[in-house]
């Protein structure tokens, strides 16, 4: 059994699957092709419209059998909404996800972090990789609603007459049920068009949804926190010892994949020892401490600024040589040892005083450095153009304004725990490139958390149709990128678009 961590993957066994998220949720499903849109209204299923080929739902629970899919599907979304609509997932039990396979072998877990005001949820996405299907946590929120999420998919949402909304299907068709009103409550605050926590652009004047030419008028919110780079760690400075032969074994299975070695670093020991013990404290894996802490914050908390992060959360080995078998064992945790980007280690396992069990906290990462961070943001900018060179567009120029709003967003949301285009004072991205002194008339923002690298994040928000309707928007000259390591989800990704 796997405990997933958002933007983490698990290979499925073959056979249908179920997926549970028990308490106050109500769970849907978006079936969608490599595009991401839906194809018809059959491939929204909710309370309303619980089956389709290969998917069904009864209660909270969805089952799907992945070859049953309709012809051409290759992705599976699964959604969480609160049972009464509207409120928000921060003031609910965090929802968690149980993933069981044929036989009712419990294949994974995913506890994503705790959602804030976000009213839905994307939990985790089944998709298929070749002639095999994976399962990959997401964990990321919506503040408008099921329609932020059903406009965001292809699906049309039709408005009634007296400002309410019917239930979202293709074709603009009110479905009829039991939970009718309440679907209308949810959708009726959305604003069209305008997918809030994923991909945004800025509204015009009296009507939601696309961009403006209008400059911004509220109020300049206070400067957010600046990212905050640690030097490289002097020679003896931060390097922890290796007493157990952990490095050895490590940078002896890194060597054999062609990847540099790492060094331990004392921060990094100290916060996987905390995060271990946390555990042992709880008895099971979980990437949130009992404190509400993820094992993210630990390290940052610890005077450790990062550039990429990953870590093994495992319990069961015995000596430091079974824990690194084990983590050789998968695709998934051998590649995160094998990493070439990664330079430091940390490692620590404490055991379960009821039971003796050993639990262990393995972190990995490569250190903040000024110039790092420039070469992160310049390469999302190489990967951003080269989709739009794709597309025929032009290339974005960065703009260093732009950057500088970017990438204090990036570091607010880190500092002051959200995840949302709406920053908590309630500044919006055109309001923070204003207040970065930016004059551009046009401003969207995409947004992204958890992705390890340039790559992937960039890949995410093209597999997303708000995200990549930013990315491809023909008027967009400019860009800014911004980058922060810690919070709940580990890292946290900025694009700023203006022209």
């Amino acid at each position: 059994m796997s405990e997933l961590v958002p933007g983490g993957n698990l290979a499925l066994p073959g056979g249908a699957l179920t997926l549970e998220v028990p308490g106050p949720f109500d769970v849907s499903a978006l079936i969608t092709d490599d595009g991401g849109k839906v194809r018809s209204d059959g491939d929204f299923v909710f309370y309303n419209q619980p089956s389709a080929p290969g998917v069904r739902l009864t209660g909270g629970t969805l089952a799907v059998d992945p070859p049953a899919l309709r012809p051409g599907a290759s992705r599976v979304t699964v959604v969480v909404s609160p049972a009464e609509p509207g409120t928000p997932l921060g003031r609910l039990p965090a929802p968690s996800l149980r993933v069981t396979g044929p036989g009712g072998r419990v294949l994974a877990r995913f506890n994503p972090p705790r959602p804030q005001q976000e009213t839905v949820l994307l939990l985790a996405e089944i998709y298929r990789r070749g002639t095999a299907w994976k399962i990959r946590a997401l964990g990321q929120g919506y503040a408008d609603g099921l329609a932020g999420i059903a406009r965001d998919f292809g699906v049309e949402v039709s408005e009634d007459a007296g400002g309410g909304a019917g239930s979202p299907v293709p074709g603009g068709s009110p479905a009829s049920g039991s939970r009718g009103a309440g679907v209308a409550t949810a959708l009726s605050v959305a604003r069209a068009g305008l997918d809030r926590l994923r991909g945004a652009g800025r509204p015009p004047a009296g009507r939601p949804g696309g961009p403006a030419p209008a400059p911004a008028r509220a109020p300049a919110p206070a400067p957010a926190p600046s990212a905050r780079i640690a030097p490289a760690a002097p020679a003896g400075g931060s390097r922890a010892a290796d007493p157990d032969g952990f490095l050895g074994l490590v940078n002896s299975a890194r060597a054999a994949a062609g990847s540099p070695s790492v060094s331990r670093d004392a921060r990094l020991d100290a916060a996987a020892r905390a995060h271990a013990a946390g555990m042992a404290a709880q008895g099971r894996l979980s990437s949130e401490g009992a404190d509400g802490l993820s094992v993210y914050q630990r390290v940052t908390a610890g005077g450790y600024a990062f550039l990429t992060v990953g870590e093994h959360l495992v319990s069961g080995p015995r000596t430091p040589a079974e824990f690194v078998e084990y983590c050789l064992s998968n695709e998934q945790s051998r590649s995160t040892l094998h990493d070439p980007a990664f330079t430091e280690t940390g490692m620590a396992y404490v055991p379960d005083s009821r039971s003796g069990t050993l639990y262990w906290t393995a972190l990995w990462a490569r250190p903040l450095t000024p110039g790092g961070l420039a070469q992160t943001a310049a390469d999302v900018i190489a990967l951003t153009n080269a989709e739009r060179a794709s597309a025929g567009l032009p290339p974005l120029a960065p703009d260093p304004l732009l950057t500088m709003a970017a990438q204090a967003h990036s570091a607010d949301m880190v500092a002051r725990a959200f995840y949302s285009h709406t920053s908590p004072d309630g500044s919006e991205p055109w309001h923070r490139a204003a207040a970065a002194g930016s004059t551009r008339r046009t401003i969207g923002e995409n947004i992204a958390c958890g992705q390890r690298s340039p790559s992937e994040v960039v890949q995410g928000w093209m597999n997303s149709p708000g995200h990549r309707a930013n990315i491809l928007k023909p008027a967009f000259t400019h860009i800014g990128i911004g980058f922060a390591g810690g919070g709940a989800a580990g890292t946290y990704w900025t694009q700023l678009f203006g022209a």
